[in-house]
């Protein structure tokens, strides 16, 4: 007997269609075909004893599964349950079938017949509401995830014996529902305010800048300047994620298991922080099935890079494409997909090996060679894609010892909040475009025009330090958001003069003379 049961198959972001053909017939063996994965080969010993412990009947007769379309890989083990309740349905032990055509079935089985929580559910939600199923069968433990798109019924169990009751007898289990999103358990978050970092105002003022025009940037200054707080204490004033940014969000963390199954959607903009040891593929992403990387997992937040000249320099090369396009396109023999990395870069790096350079009272003990080589550790047209370049210098004992307030978290977010709605309504008609520095070149001749007074010191400036036409445009969308921060609505002289400040990487003195 012939009998189909729904499935999914990740690819990249997406999930594609999978129908899992189990036929029962005389002779003898069971083998599964369709280009499984070892995960999903071994599917066969899970479910044939995850049958056997329930009280079913495992067939004694021929078995092949089928998983189609045949050209397409399918991995992981989440193909257990649509496999489990084919042989069953197959073998006359399940007798309602719509259940079978009208629902996509996934999830992991124990040997006990218990489902364990599988990745991706939210892409495989998106695909069963767009392929007009009814609803999706899955383990308990993602219904949350699951239910976060509207339309769909989801019904979620924590056992196989519970799936194939809903089988036989559907009208006697309710869908699960969702929690009030606004009673969602929201994540912990250790958020450090600005108001209890001292001093280091320009450097307060470079991060405003950056969370107001979502641009990157890149802190140089010696060991203890408070390089790594000021980093992330900028998640504090970063608004929170649209509906659109959350659901592309969750999805990427979704496809890595790491969606929390209380929280639902991803609550708070990612700020990602990893070693420098890690590798370029754990960085961007790769691996024999393409998985997410560190910039994707940063997508529409923060990646961190600390002391960016000892990460592997092949490594952070790879980022220069991601970062103007938004995405990082992986290419395998099979497939080629793409993931999602439109991410704001903070960098930090000491000025010279023992980090000491320029320092106010510590004398450097480099030579100006050592000086020079470890500054090329970073090329040039990576700090071209950095729009900007700030010293960080010691807090000095009286600004410690200041018990003057300082600015909070909440004053300069509303002033970023202020000026991303201005730059949501300029970019309406442009959904591509959230923030300024998405902008193109071509955009900036609409929305970022420079009075006489602004191009001469621009040109003056672009003289001066040998700056590339890339670094032009940047100067100009930093102006552009200094403008907004300000409520101007065009950029002025200040704007321009201030923005140029934020380049001291390209100034050809820097890190040359004592």
């Amino acid at each position: 007997m012939l009998v189909k049961t729904r499935g999914a198959s990740l690819y990249g972001m997406d999930a594609i269609g999978v129908q899992v053909e189990v036929n029962v017939s005389m002779g003898q063996g069971y083998c599964i075909v369709g280009l499984p994965d070892t995960a999903v080969k071994e599917s066969l010993h899970r479910t044939e004893i995850a049958i056997k412990a329930n009280g079913f009947q495992m067939p004694r007769t021929k078995l092949v599964i089928n998983l189609a379309p045949a050209d397409i890989k399918k991995t992981g083990p989440a193909f257990d349950l649509p496999i489990a309740i084919g042989i069953l349905a197959a073998s006359d032990q399940i007798v309602n079938s719509i259940v079978l055509t009208q629902y996509l079935m996934m999830g992991e089985l124990s040997l006990n017949g218990e489902l364990q929580p599988i990745k991706g559910v939210l892409a495989m939600a998106i695909y069963a509401k767009e392929a007009g199923l009814d609803g999706l069968i899955i383990p308990k433990t993602n219904a949350q995830e699951a239910s976060l798109i509207e339309g769909l019924k989801v019904f979620a169990f924590d056992h196989l014996t519970e799936v194939t009751h809903f089988c036989n007898h559907p009208e006697s289990c309710e869908p699960f529902q969702q929690n009030d999103l606004g009673n969602l358990v929201k994540p912990a978050l250790n958020q450090v305010d600005f108001a209890n970092i001292k001093g280091q105002f320009q450097a307060k003022r470079a991060i405003e800048i950056a969370a107001a025009g979502g641009h990157n940037l890149i802190m140089v200054g010696p060991p203890g300047a408070g390089k790594t707080l000021l980093a992330k204490t900028s998640i504090s004033i970063l608004p929170a994620m649209n509906h659109l940014e959350t659901l592309e969000t969750s999805k990427v963390y979704s496809l890595i298991g790491k969606l929390s199954d209380k929280s639902g959607l991803m609550q708070t903009r990612p700020f990602r922080n990893p070693h420098h040891s890690l590798s370029a593929i754990a960085l961007v992403g790769g691996g024999s099935i393409p998985q997410p990387g560190e910039i994707s997992m940063a997508h529409n937040g923060v990646l961190f890079l600390d002391e960016l000249p000892e990460f592997n320099r092949a490594a952070i090369e790879i980022l220069r494409q991601p970062m103007e396009a938004g995405y990082v396109s992986i290419s395998r023999a099979r497939q080629t997909v793409e993931f999602p990395s439109r991410f704001m870069l903070f960098a930090s790096m000491n000025p010279c090996p023992c980090g000491y350079f320029n320092h106010p009272q510590k004398a450097c003990t480099c030579s100006p060679s050592a000086v020079r080589k470890y500054l090329h550790k970073i090329s040039g047209p990576l700090l071209d894609r950095i729009d900007l370049q700030i010293e960080v210098v010691p807090v000095s004992y009286e600004e410690l010892t200041n018990p003057t307030m300082i600015e909070n978290s909440e004053t300069i977010s509303n002033r970023v909040l202020q000026a991303r709605a201005i730059q949501t309504n300029r970019f309406k008609q442009r959904p591509e475009i959230y923030t300024n520095a998405q902008m193109q070149s071509y955009d900036l001749k609409q929305w970022a025009k420079l009075d006489i007074e602004s191009a001469k010191l621009l040109k003056l400036a672009m003289e001066q330090f040998n700056l590339s036409a890339r670094a032009y445009d940047r100067i100009i969308k930093v102006a552009r958001t200094i403008a907004d921060l300000d409520g101007s609505k065009d950029i002025q002289n200040q704007h321009i003069s201030e923005s140029i400040q934020y380049r001291i990487l390209d100034r050809a003195a820097w890190g040359q003379n004592y």
